[in-house]
């Protein structure tokens, strides 16, 4: 329906326009724009990097026809990393403080690069993993994109035949999760081939699980790592056969992208860019740099930066001077001659005089990097680590050598200068420095934004096993929230709870994806919220094998085997607008368990009258 909305608008726009006189031959072309994200790649997973181990021509393609950004940092994990880029900001300027459990939302106050340009007229299409945020007004949807087909989360641990998403409502995917993204981005830029467009695909390759077609690891399985990485014996050379078959894979997919604006006809007009999230997961080759995800070090956030804009950006252009995430919502708006939305201070810097060889006095900057109250920060030449240690990055890329007793007031500046960014842009969890308040982040109560439920314009809310906290025997799948689920409930003492605020007074149906043994169904549950319950019954058994054959190499510890759960309707529940605890609990077992349950749903059904 929103889609059907926006091109009836756009149809209505032209036409007023042509009647109005309007000579669209006479009109500047605005360019489209295309966003390509791998997730956990490094700067070293590229041929056009260096490494040997792998060939990725059409990614490389992007730099041999257009721009390199040789210093481009991003955030040392995957949400953080997604916020700057859509907002121009640093992530906790906009609530970004993790990865899972709520952290990753971006604020309801944060304006994106995809308001920005749908407000311009533009079409705008996402297509992957958005992480910053499932329900609405957190959804992608509500971010400034026309079309959402994905998943919200962090990290999916189905890669073939996924269960996704299109639009709020459930899907499924066909085949490899990268080539299936790919296939819808592919065809969102046919439908609107017409009219300027966006279109982000944010992939969540070569991000573990660790899993490729056949075809890919094919080339790889019993091939010889000849380039390694210098932690040399922690280097697990299968992993590092599989990353690089995945963006092997992710190269096609590239590949299949750029063919298509060739078909249309599309490229002269159209910027591309290519980059990733953060630095390698694993240890593998890395240009022999210091640090991967999670650390602030060089490795953990320099990635790979590409952008081609043909006849605007010289091909082969080098930027040797450093850039964020942060800069690209100002580079592309300049790009575009669109207006942003909002008036939140950037952070960022346009880089069209970089990009477009504009003579220009660009002057030295810090780019701060942050990651759980461990901050570093590089300038031009030097970078200061978290611990105050500081690196000629020109003339020690390994950062092997510290220079702060050498060079005092360099280190003493840049001391300074975290302490000030410290101060000023992070939360209060953080502002003194790591370790505060360490135990209450773990359990969750640091972020104290509820999950939102019941919008008119959205009506189906998910409320997934990442954002719930179990209590009791109950416990997740696996140590990590994302794309976990809740096994051992065995006891009527133990319960669920969702931290909520309800938008609408209204009916809303409540469902339950589930498994149970068919032995164990039977059970009663209740769904409780200020007073109001519902009873339901854990009916029929339903108890799939998981997919234990869907890795290429076994997936890390603390990450949930999947398997395939249904939908189990509970009945509908009248829920009063407000905040608080919905709680699911057992009041009847009469078997050994209740069930394991990944995602709680709750869809408005009628409004209460105002």
């Amino acid at each position: 329906m929103r889609t059907l909305a926006t091109n009836s608008f756009r149809l209505l726009l032209l036409l007023a326009l042509l009647l109005s006189g309007y000579n669209a031959s006479s009109a500047p072309t605005r360019p489209n724009v295309v966003i390509i994200l791998a997730d956990d790649q490094g700067w070293g997973d590229l041929s056009v990097s260096g490494n040997t181990n792998l060939k990725t021509p059409n990614i490389d393609s992007l730099a041999s026809s257009g721009a390199t950004l040789d210093r481009l940092y991003v955030c040392s994990v995957c949400a953080p990393t997604r916020a700057e880029f859509l907002t121009g900001r640093y992530h906790s300027r906009g609530g970004v403080r993790g990865v899972s459990s709520g952290q990753e939302r971006l604020n309801l106050d944060e304006k994106t690069i995809a308001d920005a340009f749908k407000a311009a007229g533009y079409a705008t299409g996402a297509f992957g993993k958005w992480h910053n945020g499932s329900q609405w007004p957190y959804h992608p949807n509500a971010r400034g994109f026309d079309e959402y087909y994905g998943f919200t989360s962090g990290h999916w641990g189905e890669y073939f035949n996924p269960p996704l998403e299109h639009n709020g409502k459930p899907v499924r995917g066909k085949g490899f999760i990268a080539d299936d993204l790919t296939d819808h981005a592919l065809a969102f830029i046919e439908q609107n081939k017409a009219v300027p467009f966006v279109c982000y695909l944010p992939f969540n390759t070569p991000h573990s699980p660790f899993a490729v077609p056949e075809e890919y690891w094919n080339r790889f399985k019993q091939k010889p790592i000849t380039m390694r990485g210098k932690e040399g014996e922690n280097e697990e050379v299968d992993v590092t056969r599989c990353v690089l078959a995945m963006c092997e894979n992710i190269d096609a997919n590239v590949g299949r992208v750029l063919q298509r604006l060739d078909q249309l006809k599309l490229s002269d007009n159209t910027i591309v860019i290519y980059f990733s999230d953060n630095g390698p997961a694993s240890y593998r080759w890395n240009g022999g740099m210091k640090g991967r995800k999670g650390t602030v070090d060089e490795g953990g956030v320099r990635v790979p930066f590409f952008i081609r804009w043909p006849g605007k950006i010289k091909s082969g252009t080098h930027v040797r001077e450093i850039a964020g995430a942060i800069d690209l919502l100002p580079t592309l708006t300049q790009f575009a001659g669109v207006t942003r939305v909002g008036d939140k201070p950037l952070d960022g810097k346009g880089l069209s005089p970089l990009l477009l060889s504009v003579k220009s006095n660009w002057p030295d900057r810090m780019i701060f990097s942050h990651q759980n109250g461990r901050i570093s920060v590089r300038t031009q030449q030097y970078r200061l680590d978290e611990a105050g240690a500081l690196f000629d990055m020109t003339a020690d890329p390994g950062q092997t050598h510290d220079l702060s007793s050498a060079k005092p007031d360099m280190a003493a500046t840049l001391v300074k200068a975290v302490a000030t960014w410290r101060q000023e842009v992070l939360p209060t969890e953080h502002a003194t420095g790591p370790g505060k308040n360490k135990a209450k982040k773990q359990k969750g109560e640091s972020d104290d934004r509820p999950y939102p439920v019941g919008y008119a314009e959205f009506p189906m809310t998910p409320l997934p096993a990442r954002d719930g906290i179990p209590h009791g025997t109950i416990k997740r799948s696996a140590s990590a929230p994302n794309s976990s689920y809740f096994v051992n409930w065995k006891t009527t003492d133990d319960s669920i709870t969702w931290d909520v605020v309800v938008h609408t007074t209204g009916n809303y149906k409540a469902e339950i994806y589930y498994t149970c043994p068919e032995a164990d169904a039977g059970s009663k549950i209740e769904l409780g919220f200020n007073g109001t319950k519902l009873i339901g019954t854990v009916t029929p058994g339903w108890n799939p094998p998981l997919y234990t054959n869907q890795d290429t190499i076994p997936r890390p510890a603390g990450e949930s085997q999947m398997k395939e759960f249904r939908p189990l309707p509970l009945g509908t529940i009248h829920l009063e607008k407000g905040r608080g605890l919905l709680t699911l609990r057992a009041v009847e077992i009469p078997h050994a368990s209740v069930m394991d349950m990944r995602q709680l749903t709750l869809t408005l059904e009628t409004a209460a009258p105002k």
